[in-house]
């Protein structure tokens, strides 16, 4: 059984009292493996986690769905927090961090000098066992790592964000290390995403060939539609509308427009910090 919690989105939910951020951060339960996925902004992340119950000081991995800094500035108070506790004795595991290997990559956009992650691989590598790669890479038996997400088809990631500085080569962006986590439910896959920037659509269509399952149970996160071409948004309520997914929960870098859309043709649900999802 899969259990997430949203601990940091770009909404809360009313009446429930927690800190939103323009971001993402999910914990996930699989049985006894504990994952958090992205870190957000700031430290909500660990303020609304210890208002919900929920210890991050057990986590078995922290993934990220790639280097932007909504994403990964969170890694620093995280590490404060991992190593405060040690300097406490207080037992904490020693979590793997999964990633693509180009997500701590210098990015840059218009004079703003960097937007991706503040920390290094290499100063990482000192408080995480690293795990950067580009195939799929199986957490649990039931969850995995999509890894370099092929783009397959005509209307999606089309457009670079900005540059990133590559073997010291600065080239545009089309931010390659994009990826998802997918859970493989008897019902059918459960696909979890921080911003899509790979393409919702081929985020989707790689989740069903790694997992060899075309069934989709639900689709929760970023789906990089805020602002969207005509063309992006048409052929993602298209795609959707064939797919017919159980449920969508869209958020984070979705627009109001786009969720519009979207409800026209899938069962679209409130996503906000809080908010608990389960799966068999």
């Amino acid at each position: 059984m899969l259990e997430l919690r949203v601990l940091v989105d770009n909404n809360t939910l009313i009446d429930r009292y927690f800190h939103g951020e323009p971001g993402v951060a999910y914990h996930l339960q699989d049985g006894s493996t504990n994952i958090l996925f992205d870190c957000g902004y700031s430290d909500a992340f660990i303020r609304n986690s210890e208002k919900m119950g929920i210890h991050l000081l057990d986590l078995d991995f922290v993934v990220l769905s790639h280097g932007h800094l909504d994403h990964t500035w969170g890694l620093y108070h995280l590490i404060k927090l991992y190593t405060e506790a040690r300097m406490e004795k207080v037992d904490c595991d020693n979590p793997i961090l999964v990633a693509h290997p180009s997500a701590f990559l210098t990015r840059t956009v218009g004079d703003i000098p960097e937007i991706g992650s503040l920390i290094s691989e290499d100063k990482l590598s000192c408080h995480f066992n690293m795990r950067l790669e580009r195939d799929p890479l199986w957490l649990t038996d039931n969850l995995v790592f999509l890894g370099e997400v092929e783009r397959t088809n005509g209307f999606e990631a089309m457009v670079p964000i900005g540059r990133i500085i590559r073997d010291g080569v600065e080239e545009d962006d089309h931010v390659i290390d994009d990826s998802a986590l997918v859970y493989t439910s008897p019902e059918g896959l459960v696909i979890v995403t921080g911003c899509s920037h790979a393409g919702i659509c081929n985020i989707i269509d790689y989740a069903k060939k790694v997992c060899g399952d075309d069934r989709v149970v639900d689709i929760i996160g970023g789906f990089h539609l805020t602002g969207s071409s005509y063309e992006q948004l048409q052929g993602t309520l298209e795609y959707m509308k064939e797919l017919q997914p159980g449920t969508v929960h869209a958020a984070h870098c979705t627009d109001l427009n786009s969720k519009i859309m979207l409800s026209r043709v899938v069962d679209l649900r409130e996503v906000g910090v809080g908010l608990r999802l389960a799966y068999e």
